[in-house]
């Protein structure tokens, strides 16, 4: 899901007036694996948690999903949701709400951006290694996906445009690069004489 330039527009220019989403969540104490199976689906889609059961998204489509599966596991759990539409008291409400939305996102960047110098660093290795093998570099291309997918949910979520997306946006084309470069480093030791696939 990719945030369109429209669902962009149209969180940033009413900033004044953001719409929020607020989930009340309450559910069974016992099993603890229907409260972990929501918080995990709250904490995927991007929920911003304001307390114990308390969640909050921007009111736009790209939450829409998330929010609809966590309110089913909760159902199926026996437990109890309540949806309410909020827009807060006044202009510095809607901009504190955005602020600590941002935040949250600029807290996810910072693991993606942590998990792209661990890439690197892993085709550095096999680079100093000389580890050119397919099975390798089959491992790497699936590292490379998930952070692709990665990129991709964040950026689906990161309706307010933290700082840091630019610069993850960046890393991730680096990274490309760089497997691409181990891609072809493995391709000529494959192919030259005395190379084997493995």
């Amino acid at each position: 899901m990719d945030v369109t330039p429209a669902t962009f527009a149209r969180v940033t220019e009413k900033a004044q007036t953001a719409r929020w989403l607020l989930l009340v969540v309450r559910l069974p104490s016992e099993p603890s694996r229907h409260r972990v199976a929501v918080w995990r689906e709250l904490r995927k889609v991007g929920a911003l948690s304001l307390g114990q059961g308390v969640w909050a998204v921007p009111d736009v489509p790209a939450f829409e999903g998330g929010v609809s599966r966590a309110l089913e596991l909760t159902d199926r759990a026996g437990g109890e949701a309540i949806r309410l539409d909020a827009t807060g008291r006044g202009p510095e409400d809607a901009d504190r709400f955005a602020a600590l939305f941002t935040a949250a996102r600029e807290e996810d960047w910072t693991e993606f951006l942590a998990d792209c110098g661990k890439f690197e660093e892993e085709i550095a290795k096999e680079i100093r290694t000389a580890k050119f093998t397919l099975a390798e570099l089959e491992e790497e291309e699936q590292s490379l996906e998930r952070l692709r997918r990665w990129h991709r949910d964040l950026t689906a979520r990161d309706v307010f445009g933290a700082p840091l997306s630019g610069p993850a946006g960046e890393r991730l084309a680096h990274c490309v690069t760089v497997c691409e470069g181990y891609a072809e480093l493995v391709f000529d030791a494959l192919h030259r004489p005395g190379g084997e696939e493995r």
